[in-house]
């Protein structure tokens, strides 16, 4: 059986070489190159603490206040919000409380298998020495911030997430380079990072090949199918035969899935970072400050700061603003952060209103699935959508419901 995906992302690759590990015969089809659009610049966190929905009170109750500030941690482009208030408005309907409680619950059944589907595939792979030992610190100058995370540390206390709330003597013992300012941090353990999540998907992409699968760059324009899916077509002309096709695009597969008679309200949260290669300083952990709305993390050879989001489209131009936003609050942190030798990226995040992805068959075409909208967490989901959607596809039965992930639940 020959199985088409569509997108090299980290979702897509890993997708596909679990695929052809089970016995498919896979090509997996990519505009440009594989790891080159969202999964080029993440910032390589395993973040599985990160899987709250972003529709809480909390949260959108900021956003009128975030969009009026310039160098607010999420910015909406004012000639694009006629577009976006159809998606913001189902945004708001997730709010509800019994609602956000679903989707918290469906996120973290995710997150508490994701070292469990990781771990091995980094083994089967030879990619074991890609992950890091050392978790993640989140930041805090004192209770006042502390309190205010509260929610989120309690949501992860209820699934049972472990981690530990330390003082300054302990923070400065793992990270010297740290501000005294920060008072308290909570240790996350399983929070990892990838010293390369670029390279990950370049790597992954080498072992589909060695397994026997194919990698056909070009664009896809449309599909031939009847009562199932029969093949992809290229905007050069070509036709690759498909029994099975899975969109995995990210952001493009909206445009793919209206084409295929089946709409999904999938938005691109713009994300930015700088890869700065001389930092002057030296990191384990990657940190994060809730209360300013970035991240740091040593990767890449380098050190990666981000963690702002814009909406405006897969078309309007970078604002590079932004990269220089949350550098300059990562110098809160790390005094003595030097930006030096450094890139700056925008990257278009796959974000449903619910924040859950879709990882489902389709609802009226067979051989038809789609594996899209992990948002901001596609590193930290991509061995587990891997394994979830390799049982789907091939007659297993998934050790999750995969009801919630379906993609007509909109």
């Amino acid at each position: 059986m020959t199985t088409a995906v569509i997108g090299a992302g980290i979702i897509g690759t890993t997708l596909a070489y679990a695929l052809q590990r089970r016995g498919r015969n896979v090509v997996l089809i990519e505009r440009d190159q594989p790891g080159t659009g969202a999964s080029y610049g993440n910032m390589a966190s395993i973040a599985v603490t990160e899987f709250m929905p972003a529709s809480r009170p909390a949260v959108w109750k900021q956003i009128p206040g975030w969009m009026l500030d310039a160098e607010g941690p999420v910015r909406v482009r004012p000639a694009y919000m006629p577009k976006l208030t159809p998606w913001f408005l189902r945004f708001i309907a997730a709010s509800r409380p019994a609602k956000l409680r679903e989707l918290e619950a469906q996120g973290a059944a995710l997150c508490q298998r994701v070292h469990d589907d990781l771990l091995p595939l980094l083994r089967e792979t030879g990619l074991e020495s890609e992950l890091s030992e050392a978790g993640c610190l989140s930041l805090y100058t004192d209770e006042a911030e502390f309190k205010a995370d509260r929610e989120h540390i309690e949501i992860l206390e209820r699934f049972g997430f472990p981690h530990d709330v330390i003082g300054r003597q302990a923070i400065k013992a793992l990270e010297p380079e740290l501000s005294d300012k920060i008072g308290l941090a909570v240790l996350f353990p399983q929070n990892r990072s990838m010293k390369n999540p670029y390279q990950l998907v370049v790597k992954l992409a080498l072992r589909l090949r060695e397994l026997g699968g194919k990698i056909e760059q070009g664009e896809v324009v449309g599909f031939e199918r009847g009562a199932a899916m029969r093949a992809v077509l290229l905007k050069d002309g070509r036709r690759i035969a498909a029994d099975e096709v899975v969109i995995a695009a990210g952001v493009h597969s909206a445009k793919l899935a209206k084409q295929l008679g089946e709409p999904i309200p999938l938005e691109t949260e713009r994300g930015y970072h700088t890869q700065i290669m001389a930092p002057g300083i030296a990191m384990k952990h990657s940190i994060i400050w809730p209360a300013r709305a970035f991240m740091v993390t040593p990767t890449a050879g380098g050190i990666r700061v981000g963690g702002t989001v814009e909406m405006a489209g897969i078309d309007a131009a970078p604002d590079y603003r932004r990269s220089k936003v949350t550098v300059k609050r990562a110098k809160e942190a790390l005094p003595n952060l030097q930006c030096e030798d450094f890139t700056e990226w925008m990257g278009h995040r796959p974000a449903f209103p619910d924040t859950v992805p879709v990882m489902s068959a389709s609802a009226k075409t067979r051989g038809l699935f789609y594996a899209t909208g992990h948002g901001h967490l596609g590193l930290t989901y991509a061995a587990t959508n891997a394994r979830l959607m390799a049982d789907l596809m091939t007659g297993a039965t998934p050790p999750v419901d995969m009801k919630p992930y379906r993609v007509d639940r909109f």
